[in-house]
């Protein structure tokens, strides 16, 4: 019998200038600050890997367990790809501000230049203020040329796609993709392992001490993607009592699963961990008899080794992220 079960972390909180309190006030999160931003709810970033909170493995590494444990914790498939590298972060983002302009390498040049995954990225809006808006991409296809003009004129506001979002709204960010993430907004992400990025802009602004935060114009030109495109906004269905496919990528794939009552979860047919957010209510998870509370705005690993998992709830809406 396995020695794997239903394995929570202790989020790790990250301070950034543009962040507040929501994930204290909002999540529930039991962190101190003012100005936290992230937090980071499954991560194996060198530096901040995440550790098991309860349990038989608490204080246990995610990496030391996928060392020990292999595709018995993230599936067979998963681990013949990835190997000890834990394939997805998984957060919740508090913007009280308006994050930097900026995008991410794709994966060939990543590997490259930081020897790194590139970062392809989903957010889910747990929360929004009205008219509160983020921008992906650009508002017409452009060069690189035309881009440096707007740069070195202190334009490029102009040249880029503003959406107005809503709660509920999901947006697949591919790597390339110029984005920022604006102000009143609260997300959950799940991106590839990777904290490599490209600022590009960032609003004129400086932190606390004065000083303005590193640009890497110069890094980012040859990997922005120069075209205008209308896919950042995903279009889904959303079924009470099933899962609902939101995103489905090379890098993971993301189903929503509104649970009003009982439901249960096969997984033998799915060769691959499994993370389940709690985007809305809580819900309660069991797995062989036992039961696990998944409150709201927490997250939990389920080991691919598990055959079946069922939730309960009375109105929620859990993220499913596989691999």
């Amino acid at each position: 019998m396995s020695a794997l079960y239903p394995l929570f972390f202790t989020p790790i909180p990250k301070e950034r200038l543009w962040g507040g309190d929501q994930l204290q006030r909002f999540l529930n999160k039991s962190f101190q600050g003012e100005t936290i931003g992230e937090s980071w709810e499954l991560s194996a970033v060198s530096g901040d890997v995440s550790v098991v909170s309860e349990g038989p493995l608490k204080g246990q590494r995610l990496d030391e367990l996928i060392e020990k444990h292999k595709g018995e914790l993230v599936g067979h498939d998963v681990y013949k790809r990835f190997g000890n590298d834990f394939p997805v972060l998984i957060k919740y983002i508090d913007a009280q501000k308006d994050l930097s302009v900026q995008l991410h390498p794709h994966d060939h040049l990543a590997r490259e230049r930081h020897n790194s995954f590139g970062k392809n990225e989903m957010w889910y809006i747990m929360n929004a203020e009205p008219n509160a808006q983020l921008i992906a991409g650009f508002a017409k296809d452009t060069s690189q040329a035309e881009y440096q003009q707007y740069l070195d004129r202190g334009a490029i506001e102009d040249l880029l796609h503003y959406e107005t979002i809503d709660k509920g709204d999901v947006f697949f960010i591919r790597t390339g993709t110029v984005h920022a993430i604006g102000a009143g907004i609260l997300l959950a992400e799940i991106q590839q392992t990777s904290d490599v990025t490209y600022r590009i802009f960032d609003w004129n602004r400086t932190d606390k001490n004065g000083n303005t935060r590193e640009l890497h114009t110069e890094l980012a030109l040859d990997a922005i993607d120069y075209q205008k495109r209308d896919n950042h906004l995903v279009n889904y269905t959303k079924i009470a009592n099933q899962r609902n496919s939101v995103v489905s990528s090379p890098y993971f794939t993301t189903d929503i699963v509104p649970v009003n009552g009982k439901l249960s979860v096969p997984t033998t047919t799915i060769d691959s961990f499994v993370v389940l957010m709690a985007v809305r209510g809580d819900t309660v998870i069991e797995v062989d008899g036992k039961t696990y509370p998944l409150p709201f705005g927490s997250t939990v690993l389920l080991p691919a080794c598990l055959s079946a998992f069922s939730l309960q709830a009375n109105q929620s809406e859990v993220l499913m992220v596989t691999i």
